[in-house]
């Protein structure tokens, strides 16, 4: 039977401990990766929407690369936004720069009313490369 193994990136954000959950987990080979916001180095929402979407991602890179893995090996992409209409073109724009090359991963947006003061969050799957 596979252990879960907490995966935990550089740079801890204090959100892991506060409110108590891992970046990631590893089972097997595959790796769950909680929702990433776009928060400041504190944990505080940055304020302009398009570098949230960025911090987002770069946390969520820094996370898989913790685990041995990079965008490439995700496999399942999961968005949540305040304002999914106003906000999309944003989205776009700064997932073109981090999501390059095919096969593209299978992706679901949901928009929401209450992210914790953010507006953007991204969460994945991804398989863990041998």
């Amino acid at each position: 039977m596979t252990k879960r193994q907490s995966v935990v990136p550089a740079g801890d954000n204090p959100q892991y401990d506060e409110y108590r959950f891992s970046a990631a987990i590893k089972s097997g080979d595959l790796l769950f990766c909680s929702g990433h916001t776009g928060s400041r180095d504190d944990g505080s929402p940055e304020p302009n929407f398009k570098k949230q979407v960025e911090l987002a991602f770069i946390r969520l890179t820094d996370t898989l690369k913790a685990a041995g893995c990079n965008l490439d090996d995700v496999i399942d992409v999961t968005t949540f936004h305040t304002d999914p209409e106003n906000q999309f073109d944003d989205v776009i724009e700064v997932r073109n720069q981090f999501v390059i090359k095919p096969p593209f991963p299978n992706w679901t947006t949901i928009g929401v009313n209450w992210l914790n003061g953010f507006d953007f969050e991204i969460k994945v799957i991804a398989r863990i490369p041998n």
